[in-house]
């Protein structure tokens, strides 16, 4: 018999991929979702999104059935546990407070009825949940999307929703795949979207990482967007594809996964169409003064690649200097400290 009775999904993050998941998962009307905003609470709490979709049309005043300021408490608010809890933030781990401490009110470590999915980028997002959470079903969310948030509230989508959905490998539960099933149906069930089942998440996160890892940060790097980089001389010969064939080598040695070479190459520098003067995620970041999600695009990878032998010169570095980058808008914010200026003519011995 089918399970018709609406679940209840707990988004935690309502920026541009968020707010597009809450409004795919309403759409469908087999979901109630419950978003939890930051930076953007009170504008969207008061008026609502203002939305700007090529899936959707134009959309002002939209809201999910509940706002929240905060991940709720399930013990302090007396609440069920959430069918499903998706977490949309950047993946940041070097920045406080962790992943798993940030969903912990709504996510005890002994949970076994809510499904978490990880709608996040990178490699290895999964890790610090088998060990916190090791009684939790884990799924893969790889989001293709052309999704911003220019100002908080409004969401400019102009490419089409694409989500791949997956269980992770889990080393002491069965494989998730109904749960992943499940999720996939409530997703597309507006018709609005295409989210599709995925039996190979390895697969679809390395390849994801061929554009994650190298044109974007190369772009959030040099300032440049996904088009001018393609106009600015050698970079592309001499840094985007250079990058891009040593994520392809780690993949197939690290992980067995086959992504096909040059083709594949070929087909991420050319993903968005010249004209368009994309501006990846990282350079999006870097321009607001954001933290950028640089540990799971590029350290991961890179780390994974090294420990299996494959020389990744290029990928080196680029985590450096986005490495560098993060600790810049560190000190901006008063995360370190940094020895006291001494003026120009002041001697080392004074």
């Amino acid at each position: 018999m089918a399970d018709t009775q609406k679940k209840s999904v707990l988004i935690i993050g309502g920026g541009s991929v968020g707010a597009i998941a809450a409004l795919n998962l309403e759409v469908g009307g087999l979901a109630t979702v419950t978003v939890v905003l930051r930076s953007n609470y009170d504008i969207v709490s008061t008026r609502g999104y203002k939305i700007e979709s090529c899936d959707h049309g134009s959309l002002k005043g939209w809201k999910p059935s509940f706002i929240l300021p905060a991940v709720p408490s399930l013990t302090d608010d007396s609440l069920p546990p959430y069918d499903y809890i998706v977490l949309t933030t950047k993946s940041t781990p070097d920045i406080p407070p962790a992943a798993t401490a940030l969903l912990a009110p709504a996510l005890p470590p002994t949970n076994t009825h809510t499904t978490l999915l990880l709608l996040q980028n990178g490699l290895n997002i999964e890790r610090p949940f088998l060990v916190s959470h090791p009684t939790t079903p884990l799924l893969s969310g790889v989001s293709l999307i052309g999704s911003a948030e220019p100002s908080p509230g409004t969401i400019i989508q102009d490419d089409r929703d694409r989500l791949l959905v997956g269980a992770f490998p889990h080393p002491t539960l069965p494989a998730s795949d109904r749960q992943a099933r499940h999720f996939v149906r409530m997703y597309a069930a507006g018709g609005k979207t295409e989210c599709t089942f995925s039996a190979d998440v390895p697969r679809d996160r390395w390849r994801k990482l061929v554009y994650n890892a190298c044109l974007n940060p190369i772009c959030a790097i040099t300032g440049l967007d996904t088009g001018r980089v393609r106009l600015a001389g050698e970079a592309v010969a001499t840094l985007v594809r250079p990058a891009m064939r040593e994520i392809v080598a780690a993949a197939e040695q690290v992980a067995g996964v086959k992504l096909g070479g040059e083709d594949v190459v070929e087909e991420m520098v050319e993903m968005d169409a010249l004209e368009l003067y994309l501006a990846p995620s990282m350079l999006a970041d870097v321009r607001k003064g954001n933290f950028i999600e640089f540990e799971n695009l590029l350290g991961e990878p890179l780390r994974e690649g090294k420990a299996a032998g494959v020389p990744m010169p290029t990928l080196e570095v680029l985590y450096n200097i986005a490495k560098a980058i993060q600790w810049r808008t560190k000190e901006a914010r008063g995360m370190v400290q940094i020895p006291e200026k001494r003026s120009a003519g002041k001697k080392l011995n004074e």
